[in-house]
């Protein structure tokens, strides 16, 4: 079987978003409105990378784990730690 090369940085963060949340692919599918017998083999499918979610599906699973979307395409993971940050500040201001 041929490598593919690194994972798409929104399959990372998505896995790791989700592990953090000690939630199971399907639990977080089903939660983001998908479909619950195809829940967890779609988002089993974004970790990885065989497919990318549409953007309206990550704004949903990015609601379930209380992260803003562009979190997901962070290249650079300090910068995906202060949008993750920015959120959480924005929040406790409210």
């Amino acid at each position: 079987m041929a490598d593919k090369g690194p994972l798409p940085v929104y399959s990372r963060r998505l896995r790791e978003a989700r592990e953090a949340h000690d939630l199971s692919q399907r639990n977080l599918g089903i939660k983001a409105g998908l479909d619950e017998f195809v829940a967890s083999t779609r988002v089993n499918r974004y970790e990885t990378g065989v497919h990318q979610p549409d953007l309206q599906t990550l704004q949903r699973l990015a609601e379930v784990l209380g992260l803003p979307t562009a979190y997901f395409y962070a290249e650079d993971d300090d910068l995906a730690q202060l949008i993750s940050e920015f959120k959480g500040k924005r929040k406790r201001k409210r």
